[in-house]
């Protein structure tokens, strides 16, 4: 049976390692030395793994070192693909990823990569590298699978062993090998795709889709704010025909569906085209943060609060509830723009690592409690935690003398409740 090496063990790459370490030989590769100590100790800070799953994967092995890859024949590179400032794709894991495999990669072996990519990125970047690296030829000494991920972080029912996977390979023999791999620990089947393309655009389409999606009911809120109607009574409402399809408003961070859909808009106009729809919907959703930190601040000034010396309290952090994971967190831009009218801004958040959001945003993690009030509110994420709390104590948390803003962006409590409590309510 050959062995696996999962290079990178993020959200992505330890269930992966995890679920293969269970029938077969794995060496879960990772640079970083604090990870691989962490696993070591059957503990995983991203809560995708308990220490009871961790020690199920018995043929599973943890390394920073490199020469530890070179008995596995079949490596999967899970590395992020984020953007750049300017939201261009930015490709520096996926090429050190290869560059890793590389130097260790064989006559006979596959690589597979399940990192979301532009259509064409393996062949067009990844191979190049393993080439070079490795002096051997594509499809002669060494072949390549695609097999997109579709991990989504925090979900205990939606995992990675009851999710359709998506599968390829570079030659049919290698789609045949690399589709009864995957079959080998997936429940819920797979579905080969005739090409690595075709894979990865399914891939990438898959969260353009939904971005784009959550882009016309975030474009439906501002309308029927202006209009003075509620837009979740609208959708509700709507969503009596059976074929309305249930997409909420809200601010769209994480590491893929803010992200994803600038890498087929990327490849799009390599190709010479300008795409309109795809990159509306970005600029729509990639500003309902500073949307929602503005209609905190208007209706904060019609309560007669003075803003430029007003304290307002950001419940959430973490790019979704329930879920440790702060990466491409939209709540972040709310809390600069807050910033930008003078606002002091405290930010709480339960399941957020004080430490990580200091190195990835600035913002120090603090207290809001009726012993450190505050005089607006903005419960941006959807905890559980938050979902527990009752309009009266969240009234609790806001200093007295004025009729505070409660900005309940995921819609967790009651209008008509939150306004009796003493609130102005905006939500989207």
């Amino acid at each position: 049976m050959k062995k696996i090496g999962i290079i990178g063990l993020g959200y992505v790459g330890l269930p992966l390692a995890v679920e293969f370490g269970k029938v077969r030989p794995v060496l879960g590769f990772d640079i970083n030395q604090q990870r691989i100590d962490e696993l070591n100790s059957g503990q995983d800070h991203t809560l995708e793994c308990s220490p009871e799953q961790l020690k199920e994967a018995t043929q599973l092995e943890y390394s920073n070192q490199l020469d530890d890859l070179r008995d596995c024949q079949i490596f999967i590179a899970t590395v992020p693909t984020p953007v750049d400032q300017a939201n261009r794709p930015d490709m520096t894991p996926l090429v050190k990823a290869s560059e890793t495999v590389g130097k260790v990669l064989k006559a006979g072996d596959i690589v597979i990569y399940e990192s979301t990519v532009y259509p064409g990125a393996t062949e067009e970047v990844c191979v190049p590298v393993l080439e070079k690296v490795s002096g051997l030829k594509f499809n002669q000494d060494f072949f390549c699978g695609y097999s997109p991920e579709r991990i989504n972080p925090g979900d205990k029912i939606n995992t990675l062993t009851t999710i359709k996977k998506i599968t390829s390979g570079s030659t049919s023999a290698v789609a045949d090998e690399v589709d009864a791999l995957y079959n080998s620990i997936i429940k819920a089947g797979t579905w080969k795709a005739s090409s690595l393309k075709v894979a990865e655009a399914a891939k990438v389409i898959e969260n353009s889709q939904r971005d784009l999606n959550i882009a016309f009911v975030n474009e439906l809120s501002v309308i029927f704010e202006r209009i003075g109607i509620d837009t979740l009574e609208v959708l509700e409402a709507a969503g009596s025909k059976w074929n309305f399809l249930p997409f909420r408003p809200g601010m769209v961070g994480g590491h893929c569906i803010g992200v994803d859909p600038y890498y087929l808009t990327h490849k799009a106009e390599e190709l010479g085209y300008h795409p309109q729809i795809i990159l509306a919907g970005r600029r729509m959703n990639d500003n309902m943060a500073r949307y929602a930190a503005r209609n905190v601040i208007k209706r904060m000034l019609q309560n007669g609060i003075d803003v430029a010396r007003s304290k307002v309290g950001v419940m959430g952090i973490t790019f979704k509830e329930n879920c440790p994971d702060i990466r491409n967190s939209k709540v972040a831009d709310l809390v600069k723009e807050l910033q930008g009218w003078g606002v002091t801004v405290v930010v709480t958040d339960p399941w957020a690592n004080a430490a990580e959001v200091q190195h990835e945003y600035g913002i120090t993690l603090g207290d809001i409690s009726a012993q450190n009030p505050v005089d607006s509110l903005v419960i941006a994420v959807g905890h559980q935690v938050f979902r527990a709390l009752t309009p009266e104590t969240l009234k609790s948390y806001c200093t007295t003398g004025h009729q505070p803003v409660a900005a309940d962006l995921k819609t967790l409590y009651d209008r008509h409740a939150m306004a009796n409590a003493g609130f102005t309510v905006f939500r989207f």
